[in-house]
Order: C-alpha cells, then structure tokens, then sequence
C-alpha cells in the first residue's frame, strides 16, 4: 500500500493485514481519550475487563454501524482495494468500522450523490452526540484467527468482540472518501451476485467464498470526491 497518497500518514503497514484482536495498553488508552475522564473509563476496565463499555463518538473517531454481512464485505473491500482499515468490531449481530472524526456527518451525504447508494443496505452513523458499545478489553475465550480480509468463516457475528482490536495509541482511521468508494465497491458485488444467483444459490456460494466473484480493481489511489453533475 505504499502507493496509497502521504497525506495519510497513520495508514496501515504494508507488509501485512492488520489484525489485532486484543486491545493493548495503547489502544486502551486511545478508546479512553474519547471519553471526558478518560481516568473513570480506565477504572471500569481495571474492575472488569471482560465487559463491554460505552464510549462517545465525535471526538477520537466517528462510528460506522453496518449490517454483519455488508458490513465485513465492506471491511474486505477496504483491505484489497485499500486503504485498509482502521478499528474493527462487532456487537449485535453489526459491524462497527472505526472512521476518522467527521465521517459520521459526510459520508451520509457523499453516499447520496452515487448511483448505488440505493443498493448500500441502511449504515447507522454515529458522530457527536453519539455513543457506541464497544467489545471487552479481552475477549474471554482466545479468538480464532479472522482476518478481515478472509471470507466469512463461520464465527457467531453476532458475538461482541473485536475483529481489528486498537494496539497503538494513535491508530490510522479511514476518512468519508475511502469509506463511499469501499461501500460502492461492495453494493455492486452484491448487486452482480444477487443479479447472478438462481435461486440464491450463487450469492450463498459467493457469501461463502468471496474471492470466486473478487472484484478485479487494485487501485488504491486516493478517491476523487467530485459529485456528479
């Protein structure tokens, strides 16, 4: 991903998928940033690490609410296409992508400007004002490996627990523009499996082994933002 344009400096390494599923002291002290008293939230760890915890939205980082299955589709497309992902988490059956602040507000409205916007299943944006359940510190059982580039590989998504969990104190995030061109990239998928599927046999198959029906793009320069006249 060295090709991906310097003004995002945090990008992920690109050597390797990123795929932290603990939560180090870093990334610990990064969720805790988000709260006014960062000092309580660390309290609460300390007492029970195992239990899922509220933090607000808007400051540290935006929220993007997905679906489970679009949702991990859409982390697929951000890890092939670029630039990768930022944090990652699932609760209740959702996916929770980790964005830069400002996201929530602007995303929303890019999505409206593109003609698959109507085949984006509905996103819950959460910015300002907003907060979100995030997954234990420590999950209570070791996770199976699950990167978020590998195909659905039949772990209970509906389970709280981090898929790329924060390890570093000032984790890279995906802005609006990478986010808009990962949830296209993702709509037509699904719009060219469902068009594809009698039955709904080959969107289970595809489901199951996205990179049957990969998209053939590697392009990771950065998006064109220009709305279309």
């Amino acid at each position: 991903m060295s090709d991906w344009p310097s003004e995002h400096p945090r990008r992920p390494a690109p050597a390797a998928f990123h795929t932290a599923a603990y939560v180090t002291l870093a990334g610990a002290d990064w969720l805790a940033s988000a709260d006014p008293c960062p000092e309580s939230v660390h309290a609460r760890w300390a007492s029970c690490p195992e239990a899922p915890s509220t933090l607000p939205c808007g400051t540290v980082f935006d929220v993007i609410n997905a679906p489970a299955l679009f949702g991990r589709d859409l982390v697929d497309r951000l890890w092939t296409a670029g630039p990768g992902s930022g944090p990652v988490a699932t609760h209740r059956g959702r996916i929770l992508l980790f964005a830069e602040p400002g996201t929530a507000r602007r995303l929303p409205a890019l999505l409206g400007w593109e003609e698959w916007s109507g085949s984006v299943p509905p996103l819950l944006c959460h910015g300002p004002g907003d907060a979100v359940t995030i997954p234990p510190l420590f999950p209570q059982r070791p996770p199976q490996s699950d990167p978020p580039h590998a195909p659905h590989s039949g772990q209970d998504l509906t389970a709280s627990r981090w898929l790329v969990a924060p390890d570093v104190r000032h984790p890279w995030l995906p802005g609006p523009g990478a986010l808009l061109w990962a949830c296209i990239r993702a709509a037509r998928r699904a719009t060219t499996v469902a068009a594809a599927a009698p039955d709904g046999a080959v969107a289970t198959a595809a489901r199951d082994s996205p990179d049957a029906l990969a998209e053939p793009t590697t392009t990771r320069t950065a998006p064109t933002l220009t709305p279309p006249l």
